[in-house]
């Protein structure tokens, strides 16, 4: 072997060696995460499911029924937060209970004012300063039948709508309660969906107003996977683009041409929410379990969602729905008609495939609340005329990262494609020009678990 042979294979071994001795490399999967991942039960979220439609309709307006009616969104909601309740007994008491109200109304679907009850458990998390982070989970409770949109005892039984994503959310409470991470998990239902996202509005602005460091927001409508189409074993991720705060004003104009500039469309925080919940949460799924399916775009044509709450104030957030609607068996009076069966019954959902999407979210939920928070102030490099690419950034803020990583992608590739590891350094400088290729930021703990990237600002 040549001296310059054996240089180039002391240094290819070193190169492996430090990779290798990467964290977030080597790191072994999360124990505690497999068990919340493995302890989804579809029996229960069956019986979950069929409880809430045994309550009748859940109509928001239902509030304002006379007593004796025994409106079926006040029964629901009672039972939803002794459910909780009776869930964080058997996690001595690791759930705080809780419930915000607002009045909403008049508007087209909400004819009267109705006092709208939101039911959220904090699972606080166990590290001082990663619990001022928090990781949302969510579903709506209430349901619509839109023949008769403003009718409180229309029957509109919701079993997938949206029933199923409620059951998923108790269900993820239950299994992720039993462990403990550093960041805290909020387990949240809202009411007024159907009449216009109402209770996730009046939620979202809580928490802008209370500054929560809401780093996640997981929306889960319509999961139940009707049973009479083809799944293909896939729940769509819905995810805005360019931010919903941002507008054609003076004040964004700005921001909007650098976004085009950079080619940057495709990357706001909520999109790199969808990428974390596709790359990282897939792992912890059984191969024969739902997957998730990105889709670039804020919502399905015609229709919205709670996660929309949360984008127009500037939080991450993605819708979670199954692959294929039935929409004979979503907001349809129960009936027969021309040998057509309509209604959004139980009988229509697929317990299998739900319990698939609860351990979606479960990875998700765990793994987002298990990450360091992502570095601060990355920078990209762009006052010199040079093929390579300079990166800085300032250290992940809870003091709890071990290491960073570059990530690189082409242009037009919609994930990740290529990992730089960087170590305790807080620069980087790569052969990649930043002209070619799209870069992000993230940070790992000691233990391996990854946060959000983090898209660079460029600095002249």
């Amino acid at each position: 072997m040549t001296v310059k042979s054996l240089r180039t294979a002391i240094f290819l071994c070193l190169l492996a060696a430090a990779v290798g001795t990467s964290a977030a490399q080597s790191a072994a999967p999360d124990a505690r995460i497999q068990r919340a991942v493995a302890a989804v039960d579809a029996t229960r979220l069956q019986s979950t499911d069929l409880a809430l439609v045994n309550f009748g309709t859940r109509h928001t307006s239902g509030t304002t029924l006379p007593a004796e009616k025994h409106a079926g969104v006040i029964q629901a909601r009672q039972w939803i937060e002794a459910e909780l309740g009776r869930t964080s007994q058997h996690c001595q008491g690791c759930l705080e209970l809780k419930q915000y109200r607002s009045v909403e109304g008049p508007a087209p679907r909400l004819p009267q004012p109705a006092e709208l009850v939101t039911i959220y458990a904090i699972q606080r998390g166990n590290d001082p300063e990663a619990a001022k982070r928090v990781i949302l989970l969510s579903a709506h409770y209430d349901t619509i039948a839109m023949a008769r949109m403003n009718d409180a005892e229309a029957p509109a039984p919701g079993a997938n709508d949206d029933g199923s994503g409620t059951s998923l959310v108790l269900e993820a409470a239950r299994v992720l309660s039993h462990e403990r991470f550093p960041a805290t998990i909020i387990y949240a239902l809202f009411p007024g969906e159907e009449q216009g996202l109402f209770g996730s509005k009046a939620f979202a602005k809580l928490a802008k107003s209370e500054g929560w460091q809401l780093e996640a927001v997981l929306s889960n409508d319509i999961v139940g996977g009707d049973n009479t189409r083809d799944q293909h074993n896939l729940a769509r991720v819905f995810s805005e683009g360019i931010p919903a705060t941002l507008t054609a004003d003076d004040a964004d104009r700005t921001t909007l041409r650098r976004l085009r500039l950079l080619g940057a469309e495709l990357d706001s925080p909520s999109r790199q929410l969808a990428r974390f919940i596709a790359t990282e949460a897939t792992a912890y799924l059984p191969a024969s379990s739902v997957q998730p399916k990105m889709v670039f775009r804020q919502d399905r044509f015609l229709r919205g969602g709670d996660h929309t709450s949360f984008n127009e104030l500037g939080f991450a957030a993605v819708r979670i729905t199954e692959y294929a609607e039935n929409y004979d068996h979503q907001h349809q009076l129960p009936r027969l008609e021309n040998g057509v069966e309509y209604g959004d019954l139980p009988k229509f959902i697929d317990f299998s495939y739900l319990a698939g999407v609860t351990r979606l979210n479960v990875a998700a939920a765990g793994l987002l609340a298990s990450a360091p928070a992502p570095p601060a102030e990355v920078k990209l490099v762009t006052r010199d005329l040079v093929n390579s690419s300079t990166l800085h950034w300032k250290p992940s803020p809870d003091g709890r990262a071990a290491g960073y990583e570059l990530l690189l992608r082409e242009t037009t590739a919609p994930g990740w494609e290529k990992i730089v590891p960087a170590g305790a350094q807080l620069q980087l400088t790569v052969p990649d020009s930043k002209d070619n290729v799209i870069f992000g930021v993230r940070a790992y703990d000691q233990d391996g678990h990854r946060s959000l990237v983090v898209m660079p600002a460029p600095e002249r």
